[in-house]
């Protein structure tokens, strides 16, 4: 209903666990950093525990957006299972053929596929949502899942995710082993007033929505309200935008908000009121307790003072609070590039520059010999392309904002703005959806895409690059013709890429190609992980 009235380009405030509005404070950064260090670790188990609506699952499918290429994932959001409906859960996720259904049958398997992932240079991960609600048994069985190992490493990561009542369960006598062998424990906190305000910016920033329109002091409502938990945040901000709509207002006020809270949170509102009083009462009546219950003090004749030389006292300046790092949403509103300085960073990256008297576009590239790939791709996809890239933001004008991806250095991004910066990895992916334009070399003037029943020098490229990477011929090695024999070559080999296996070498595939065999003179990106 108020989408139009608002002119967002998507409801701003929806409780759905969408990456897309990941906002990560630095209690999310810390999270998603112990589970990334928990996987990069290998075996054992990781703990990430919070209260209801603090953002575990939206942070969870964040982590799924990162993890590295050759990490397979098992993902359970429904724990209320037998011990051996979870060893079947796993063989679904995981793909995992077996014979039956009986627990040795399944372990079995399970063991089997984890060594063949292990001998490949793979690692399994188990994740498990809303943790808290296994039974002892399945706990169990989750712990004796970490004994399938090789003599030099566990072949089974599992990550617990649940509320605070896990905490509680992991510390029974009973489950004392599983607990010792949590590696990497966090606790989600809610937001604080400020993270609460930036959070409120930040979605309606992804919406294109204007940042002004909830004023401070509903702010301060929504936070009173919410504590800080997002969901609660999303919620009373979306009932208060309807609220908005209904009357025609264009600010939301506290007024709106405090509508909106007793229409959604009802007597939960009444409650934390009559706590807050409860303990302003209760802390009144200390402090007055206090003052009548202090012993006498006793009169005492003063001394005579004596008569001293006056001193100078020296006050200590008081410290000059260091100034908060700028985030990576205003270093984008402030020193974004336009998409022709975008271009121009990215052919610098090939030492090449646009024509003289042509504007940097892709016109302009095709006429240097290299072309443009658009694209939308995950993180790991992005890497794997081994390119700089041209990162495309959405600003709250509608407009968008440009930056060029140089490298990673361990958990930051290298991006080229007006000058070259570290971004918290974390904090771009945030804000970026995945758009990107990257630019190549293509392997004949002309040519974008190989493909059957094509004829040209093209195809003999495609066998020679084929050939070199995998070590056999690839069909007919003289032949110009596509034949079947090398959509089959082909297919393969994007299967092992992890692209789509149609048998058509496009932008991707042809980056690809050109990666594996090492035969251009092509900028890569700078990547550092240890």
């Amino acid at each position: 209903m108020y989408q139009q009235y608002f002119n967002f380009s998507e409801l701003p405030f929806s409780i759905s666990p969408d990456p897309h509005f990941m906002f990560m404070s630095e209690r999310h950064q810390e999270g998603l950093a112990h589970l990334l260090y928990g996987i990069n670790q290998g075996g054992g188990f990781v703990a990430l525990t919070g209260e209801v609506g603090t953002g575990k699952t939206t942070l969870c499918h964040c982590l799924l957006q990162q993890l590295p290429e050759n990490v397979d994932i098992a993902l359970i959001l429904n724990p209320k299972l037998t011990a051996q409906e979870l060893l079947a859960t796993i063989c679904d996720e995981l793909g995992i053929s077996h014979a039956g259904f009986a627990a040795k049958q399944l372990i079995d398997a399970i063991n089997q596929y984890l060594l063949a992932a292990y001998s490949q240079g793979r690692r399994t991960v188990l994740l498990i949502d809303e943790a808290q609600n296994l039974s002892l048994d399945v706990l169990e069985q989750i712990r004796l899942l970490t004994n399938l190992e090789t003599s030099k490493a566990k072949l089974l990561q599992i990550i617990l995710v649940g509320q605070p009542e896990l905490n509680a369960l992991l510390l029974r006598q009973d489950l004392r082993q599983l607990n010792q062998r949590i590696t990497a424990r966090y606790h989600l906190l809610p937001l604080s007033l400020d993270e609460t305000r930036a959070y409120i910016r930040h979605r309606l920033r992804v919406c294109k929505g204007s940042h002004r329109l909830f004023n401070p002091a509903a702010i301060g409502k929504i936070y009173q309200y919410s504590q800080g938990v997002p969901r609660l945040i999303n919620i009373l901000c979306d009932r208060a935008l309807l609220g908005a709509y209904a009357t025609n207002a264009r600010e939301i006020s506290p007024v709106i908000i405090r509508r909106a809270a007793q229409e959604v949170l009802g007597s939960v509102t009444a409650k934390r009121r009559w706590y807050a009083a409860t303990a302003l009462v209760l802390a009144v009546g200390a402090w007055a307790g206090l003052q009548f219950w202090s012993p006498p003090v006793p009169v005492v004749e003063p001394a005579k003072p004596a008569v001293t030389q006056p001193t100078v006292l020296s006050i200590p300046a008081a410290p000059i609070p260091a100034a908060k790092p700028i985030s990576f949403a205003d270093q984008l509103d402030q020193a974004g590039l336009s998409f022709a300085e975008a271009v121009t960073e990215s052919l610098k990256t090939w030492h090449l520059s646009a024509p003289a008297g042509r504007a940097a576009d892709c016109t302009a590239v095709a006429a240097l010999g290299l072309n443009c790939s658009f694209g939308k791709a995950n993180w790991q996809e992005l890497l794997t392309l081994n390119r700089p890239a041209i990162l495309a933001f959405a600003d709250p004008s509608g407009g968008k904002r440009y930056v060029l991806l140089t490298g990673v250095d361990h958990d930051s991004a290298i991006i080229r703005l007006k000058d070259t910066v570290k971004i918290p990895l974390a904090e771009l992916l945030t804000i970026w959806d995945g758009n990107y334009l990257l630019l190549w070399r293509p392997p004949h003037p002309g040519i974008t895409e190989i493909a059957p029943p094509q004829q040209s020098a093209a195809v003999l490229w495609l066998r020679e690059r084929l050939t070199k990477i995998t070590g056999k011929p690839a069909g007919d090695m003289a032949s110009r013709v596509f034949d079947e024999t090398l959509k089959a070559e082909l297919s393969t080999f994007q299967r092992r890429q992890h692209l789509t296996p149609d048998g058509i070498a496009g932008a991707r595939t042809l980056i690809h190609l050109d990666n594996q065999s090492g035969a251009s003179a092509a900028p890569h990106l700078a990547i550092t992980t240890r």
